[in-house]
């Protein structure tokens, strides 16, 4: 019972963190002119990199580790598939910004120029994540109430 309770916790406690890191990270690509802005969105993509293994690691354990209601509810139920098609296509958006930043990382700390050019792109994509997540929340609030779609 104290596990399945600390598991959900934390599932549920990622959602603010990263639902706020990806929105930062936009917000931090939109303003990034030079190699020095890029540390606010290095915070913020550290942030939306842990909050994605947290809900990955805990949404799995919760949905086939039998702490809630049983891998036969989640695989029966239609609203489970869309909750994981929006997560499928916020990594799939997600591996541009990655592949990309992780350069960034690499380049700020051998002292090169970055070309920046991608930011504007990375901000918008930050954004339609931030809206993908709010929809997931709400694929997850249908499931936890039994609709089954």
């Amino acid at each position: 019972m104290t596990v399945r309770w600390l598991v959900a916790t934390i599932h549920l406690l990622a959602l603010p963190l990263g639902l706020g890191a990806v929105w930062a990270r936009g917000r931090a690509l939109w303003a990034t002119r030079v190699n020095a802005d890029l540390t606010r969105v290095f915070v913020a993509d550290n942030l939306w990199g842990l909050s994605a293994v947290l809900w990955i690691v805990t949404g799995l354990w919760r949905a086939f580790g039998g702490l809630e209601k049983g891998t036969d509810y989640y695989l029966n139920n239609r609203v489970f598939y869309v909750k994981m098609g929006l997560l499928a296509l916020i990594l799939l958006l997600e591996t541009a910004p990655m592949t990309t930043m992780i350069g960034w990382r690499i380049a700020v700390r051998s002292g090169k120029q970055i070309n920046l050019a991608p930011a504007s792109v990375f901000a918008r994509i930050s954004q339609v994540q931030a809206a993908l997540v709010i929809l997931m929340v709400f694929a997850a609030t249908a499931i936890a109430r039994g609709f089954f779609y």
